[in-house]
């Protein structure tokens, strides 16, 4: 049974920091590229960063900078550092797994409510 759970969601004030872990499981996870989505109310749903098996990385250029993307593969989990955390940051952040050789194979988590608010 393939889960991604996702946690460290929270209420942050702006310039603070937060890190989002997913934890995953059923699945072949090291073949698999991880990305962390998210979407506001009213808005569409965006990459915010991805890591491919191969240890490359993009970021959303709204995020460049500010968050980073890792993953390690002995606990089968992957993380988003976000520093400097902006209003406009507030969403849900979801995990979501692309199989490398199989674009179609993906999976999602549930999503973490973010908030950055004073």
């Amino acid at each position: 049974q393939v889960q991604l759970v996702e946690s460290g969601g929270g209420l942050v004030q702006p310039g603070g920091s937060l890190r989002l872990s997913c934890a995953a499981s059923g699945f072949p996870f090291s073949g698999f590229h991880m990305n962390w989505h998210r979407q506001a109310p009213g808005n569409d749903r965006e990459l915010v960063a991805r890591l491919f098996v191969n240890g490359m990385t993009i970021y959303n250029d709204s995020v460049k900078g500010r968050f980073t993307i890792s993953r390690d593969n002995a606990k089968n989990t992957v993380y988003l550092q976000m520093n400097n955390l902006k209003p406009e940051d507030t969403a849900v952040y979801y995990c979501n797994a692309l199989n490398q050789y199989n674009l179609r194979d993906s999976y999602w988590g549930q999503g973490t409510q973010v908030t950055v608010s004073s």
